[in-house]
């Protein structure tokens, strides 16, 4: 089988360079060993003058890198617009910060079949299709309007909310229905998979038998395939990143302090104004703590020019600098608060050194960063990972200091009780979430998956018809064209 993985978002495997998202750092191992093609945007829109899409086509492991430059009259309304103003916050359950117009939803669409007359290039008979996220909910029906018959499937990264929070999502009707054209819909938890049957029942009149509904495209199933990391890989990379400059000045700044660490995108779904309440309160609350503990919070800037997220920015800007006011000396500053992105290499380093991983969002599909942070950890020395309940990790790792971010108050006692956690229960919790990481890896995530796509066409629903086959691999490197611009 040739695979075609597509997402918006991709990834390089250069080690010193930020990674970009979750998505996009799960994937790249895997999509390197495994010989697919991974299909995503350059980063750059087209102004309809170039004849190919595709601005480069390049090497990544076994397989290739192919990036291209997505339209310009849409792209503003299909990313800022549908994608990021109505879905993600519908998606995370905040369908009051939803601001989006008719226009946005048309051109998320018009991406959508772009993105699938574009793939036609990869398109032979023994191709199957995984498609990335809620960008492209519609891309199955997409390929299927231009004849598509081999197995498609999708993953969804982010949670799936009840059925009253996706209804507030305009034409959600027409978009859900538009998801059953996929062979497979991956979730990340069995809420999430509920919810999205509990839609179809509700809203559709859709009835699903183990987890197989049947529309007009035919048989659909539904499934649970929780996300994981390269454990053995990450871990070895954290015990070396150890001796890496960055690394090596933040222990050297800390002069004895115990160090406290989170690491998100700046995003309303991450709980970051409440985490840092939180530990405001832990201060105030246990004023012995002062100059015995700093948090370093990493906060990458993230789609600025929604107002959502300006305003986010801003807000946790004077916050913390109000608790470092309050708390403060001219010697000490309780809160680090860096608004840029870092290596893999660096944050693997970072993570081993701290003594408290803090994860603790408000709604999050999986959060990679929280299992990240426990294979980083050193075996006769780890942290405790602090992890909101209502991340999608917390499923899998039980024996974390699980918190209501909500709940300030109670999210500052655990924070002193993970500073406090003797080892003999720091090595035990630890272990545990270890195993739990090991039998749930990226590797096994992506095998899991494809096998279950592979076998979810019915034997009347052959993947092979007489296809136009794409050209040879590899394919041909290609100049950015002259009607391309950077999107920021």
């Amino acid at each position: 089988m040739n695979l075609v993985v597509v997402s918006n978002r991709v990834a390089r495997a250069k080690a010193n360079e930020p990674m970009t998202g979750g998505l996009a750092a799960a994937l790249l191992p895997v999509v390197e060993k495994s010989g697919a093609v991974w299909v995503g945007s350059s980063g750059r829109v087209r102004d309809g003058s170039q004849k190919d899409p595709f601005a480069e086509v390049e090497a990544l492991g076994a397989g290739a890198l192919a990036l291209l430059d997505l339209p310009a009259a849409h792209y503003g309304g299909y990313y800022e617009g549908f994608a990021n103003s109505a879905l993600w916050p519908a998606l995370h359950s905040r369908s009051d910060l939803i601001r989006v117009s008719q226009d946005d939803y048309q051109s998320y669409r018009e991406v959508n079949a772009f993105m699938a007359r574009s793939l036609m290039r990869f398109r032979k008979p023994d191709t199957a299709f995984w498609i990335q996220d809620y960008h492209f909910l519609a891309l199955g029906a997409e390929l299927r309007d231009l004849g598509v018959k081999q197995p498609i499937g999708f993953f969804l990264h982010t949670p799936w909310p009840a059925r009253a929070i996706i209804g507030c999502v305009p034409h959600h009707r027409e978009l859900i229905g538009a998801m059953l054209a996929y062979d497979l819909i991956g979730f990340q938890t069995d809420d999430d998979c509920e919810n999205f049957l509990g839609y179809l029942q509700s809203e559709l009149g859709l009835e699903a038998e183990d987890g197989v509904v049947i529309s007009s495209h035919g048989k659909s199933r539904c499934a649970v395939f929780p996300i994981g990391i390269d454990v053995e890989k990450f871990a070895l990379q954290a015990a070396k990143a150890s001796s890496h400059p960055e690394v090596s000045r933040l222990r050297g700044s800390l002069n004895g302090e115990r160090l406290a660490i989170g690491v998100d995108r700046m995003d309303y779904s991450k709980g970051l104004v409440n985490r840092i309440d939180a530990f405001d309160r832990m201060l105030t609350a246990q004023p012995a703590l002062k100059r015995t503990v700093s948090l370093l919070q990493i906060a990458t800037p993230s789609r600025g020019t929604i107002e959502a997220y300006g305003n986010l920015q801003s807000e946790l800007a004077k916050l913390v600098s109000d608790v470092n006011g309050r708390h403060g000396e001219v010697d000490w500053t309780p809160i680090r608060y860096l608004n840029k992105g870092f290596s893999q290499t660096v944050l693997s380093g970072l993570y081993r050194t701290a003594h408290v991983g803090l994860v603790t969002p408000l709604h999050d599909g999986m959060n990679l960063v929280a299992k990240e942070y426990v294979a980083a950890q050193n075996p006769a020395d780890p942290g405790v990972l602090v992890l909101s309940k209502f991340a999608g990790a917390a499923n899998e790792l039980t024996t974390a200091l699980l918190v209501n971010p909500h709940d300030i108050d109670g999210m500052s006692r655990v924070m002193a009780t993970a500073l406090s956690m003797p080892l003999t229960e720091r090595r035990m919790r630890w272990e545990a979430m270890m195993r739990k990481l090991r039998a749930g890896t990226i590797q096994q995530w992506f095998a899991d998956f494809i096998e279950t796509l592979e076998s979810s066409r019915a034997p009347d629903e052959p993947a092979n018809d007489d296809l136009a086959v794409g050209p040879p691999n590899p394919w041909p490197l290609q100049a950015v064209g002259s009607g391309s611009a950077r999107i920021h």
